[in-house]
């Protein structure tokens, strides 16, 4: 009888060891993957039926992936931890089983270890093993009805400065002004109309900031920022009955349009950007930086915003992460330099670049018509905002990197290629009678120079008198192919300018070749189809510095101001400091087109350029004026300046006078 009982028991345990009743560790794993993949309804299939009735499938999807997407978590591994005992289940008790979860966050990585307990129920298929959740399995440190919320903290941005440590972008404290409700009672209308007066905002904007839901009579209602500079202004509206100021922090640009295209802007982030901007870190409140140095620089200026998960109770920080600060930038532009050619060209369509002739340091880029960077902050009036939209004027294009027509300012790149080549001999005198000159077989086409006061033309005379027939002769003399190759490997035509930040359009000699005598003719002395920068025309100056080799222009200050070159032997010594000296009787001889008006006390050395511009032969067109010089002397300072339009203003001595203007100002003081 024993033994019949016996085989009986050891037949229902053969029988319990063979069922294909899922343990709880198979069931744990299989929610431990679905999580990982993010599977957030099949999560909630293997909830209990007590969870489930806590939190509708719906809610516990919508709350995992807004969490998860607001704090951009990432990288996320759940993992169960294995334990060298063997599980023991006992019938209508929960198994606990340990997880680990890992994951990055906008605040830096979290980690946790959590307990699961999984509870067997009852169901149509038999029985089955189900996730006992709550919250604390999105975080150990929420509890029941508690909600995660992420707090962001914003880093200053980075300022930048000048060569000097003068602010050109900074952060400062400015007045914010705001009328109190109960102070403009009985003259609301006459307060209303002066604010509008004195402040860029429409009364219609200030009466929807009045009328707001959560205004009270006696609060501040803040109304717009005051430019720092309008300090009159700022005391005419405090004299006004309800009318207060508070210090609030703000971008401020110090010198305003004198260097707006160089330093840019910055302005509350659009819907678009924050859509490219995703997942960097911007909000719907975030400022970015537009054009110039601020937009190319927004990584290292704008820093990283600091940020905090916690429980909506604000007892328990989940993860935290500081804002970082961001940098400030110093560069080689001196702010009296720039303010100086900016004021010089400030009723022209111009532009001007200014560089160390020995370092490359860039000292002042600088583009007219401008605007006021700070009206993205304070506010425009009406004229302003029309100016700056007026297409004509270009007030909003920077033309420092764009390409012009360099006119006679090529001369002396010519003058290179022929003696580099031996086409040129500067001591021989060529014969040139009357204004104008024509090679057999041109037909109606003729070169024009200037002046026929000379009939014996060298080098030096054809450099002082910028002699277009001379170097219409040079040009033929060294031919279209050798003239296109020698200005590509001596002066970098065709080649990207390596200015960071600011990209330049690579200058050009003609736009398919040139394609006949006339066009080379022309090429000489700096019309058909070269195209120049104004920088690179400043650069390529610089090979008469440099024993013939030619400056790299550069922007970021470095800790040494030592040379690099964008071009090596351009020129050799000799041929360079022979152009040199020529450069300087175009200024000190009294027929020099540079020597009016005479810079008593600083030696200099330049060429005019006049660039005619025009569709066809024989058309009148517009002329664009250029003046390229640097002093001699202890040389610190060379400036190449392009003005539009110049034809009734005399030409390149219109811009002549503006140039020496600001280098005598500049080198007296440094």
């Amino acid at each position: 009888m024993r033994s019949a009982v016996w085989m009986i028991t050891l037949f229902f345990l053969l029988l319990a060891g063979c069922s294909n009743e899922p343990a709880p560790e198979e069931r744990m794993s299989q929610y431990i993957k679905k999580w990982n993949d993010k599977e957030f309804n099949e999560m909630y299939d293997q909830l209990t039926a007590d969870s489930k009735e806590k939190i509708s499938e719906e809610e516990f999807v919508k709350r995992y992936k807004t969490i998860y997407e607001d704090l951009g978590v990432e990288n996320l591994k759940i993992s169960v931890n294995k334990t060298k005992e063997k599980v023991e289940v006992k019938e209508g008790e929960p198994v606990k089983l340990s997880f680990s979860a890992s994951m990055e966050t906008l605040a830096g990585p979290v980690e946790f270890e959590h307990e699961a307990s999984l509870v067997q129920e009852e169901k149509e298929k038999g029985k089955d093993w189900f996730v006992q959740w709550d919250p604390s399995f999105i975080f150990p440190q929420l509890k029941e009805g508690e909600e995660v919320r992420v707090i962001s903290s914003s880093p200053k941005r980075g300022q930048l400065f000048d060569r000097n440590g003068e602010g050109l972008a900074v952060n400062a404290a400015v007045n914010e002004i705001g009328i109190v409700p109960q102070g403009i009672k009985d003259k609301k209308e006459e307060v209303l109309s002066k604010v509008t007066e004195l402040l860029p905002v429409s009364k219609e904007n200030v009466e929807q900031a009045l009328g707001a839901d959560w205004v009270r009579e006696s609060d501040f209602v803040p109304i717009a920022k005051v430019n720092p500079a309008n300090k009159e202004v700022l005391k005419e509206l405090l004299a006004l009955p309800g009318v207060q100021k508070r210090e609030v922090q703000s971008r401020y640009y110090p010198l305003g349009e004198h260097a707006a295209h160089l330093v840019g802007y910055v302005r509350p982030i659009t819907a678009e950007q924050l859509e490219e901007q995703k997942g960097d870190g911007y909000s719907a409140n975030s400022m970015i930086g537009t054009r110039g140095l601020e937009q190319v620089y927004e990584n290292e200026l704008r820093g990283e915003a600091g940020w905090r998960i916690q429980t909506s109770e604000g007892e328990e920080v989940i993860a935290e992460k500081p804002a970082k600060d961001g940098r400030d930038l110093h560069v080689t532009i001196d702010s009296t330099l720039q303010t100086s050619l900016s004021s010089q060209l400030k009723k022209d369509k111009g532009t001007a670049a200014a560089i160390h002739p020995l370092t490359g340091e860039t000292l002042a880029l600088v583009s007219m018509p401008s605007y006021n960077p700070n009206n993205f902050l304070f506010g425009w009036t009406k004229e302003e905002w029309d100016a700056y939209n007026n297409e004509e004027q270009g007030a909003a294009v920077a033309r420092f990197n764009k390409l012009y027509s360099p006119g006679s300012a090529m001369k002396s790149l010519t003058a290179v290629i022929g003696l580099e080549t031996g086409k040129l001999d500067p001591v021989k005198q060529e014969d040139i009678s009357g204004l104008t000159w024509s090679k057999d077989g041109w037909g109606s086409y003729e070169v024009t120079r200037v002046s026929e006061r000379l009939s014996k033309v060298n080098l030096k005379d054809a450099l002082v008198t910028s002699d277009n027939i001379y170097f219409a002769r040079a040009a033929l003399s060294i031919g279209a192919e050798t003239f296109e190759s020698e200005l590509e490997e001596r002066f970098a035509f065709g080649e990207e300018l390596d200015f960071y930040p600011f990209p330049t359009e690579p200058s050009s000699v003609s736009n398919n070749g040139i394609q006949s005598e006339g066009q080379l003719a022309d090429s000489g002395f700096g019309q058909g189809e070269v195209l120049m920068s104004p920088l690179h025309a400043a650069a390529s100056y610089t090979v008469f510095h440099n024993q013939g080799d030619m400056i790299q222009p550069y922007l970021e200050k470095r800790e040494k101001a030592e040379p690099s070159y964008w071009k090596k032997e351009s020129a050799t010594p000799e041929n360079a400091a022979l152009i040199m000296e020529d450069l300087k009787a175009v200024i000190s001889d009294p027929n020099g087109t540079g020597h009016i008006p005479e810079a008593k006390g600083i030696e200099l050395a330049g060429k005019t350029g006049t660039a005619e511009l025009k569709l066809a032969k024989g058309e009148e067109g517009k002329e664009n004026g250029w003046f390229v010089a640097s002093n001699t002397e202890n040389p610190r300072l060379l400036v190449a300046m392009m003005i539009e339009d110049v034809k009734e203003r005399g030409g390149s001595h219109y811009v002549v006078p503006k140039v020496k203007s600001a280098m005598s100002e500049y080198l007296k003081q440094n």
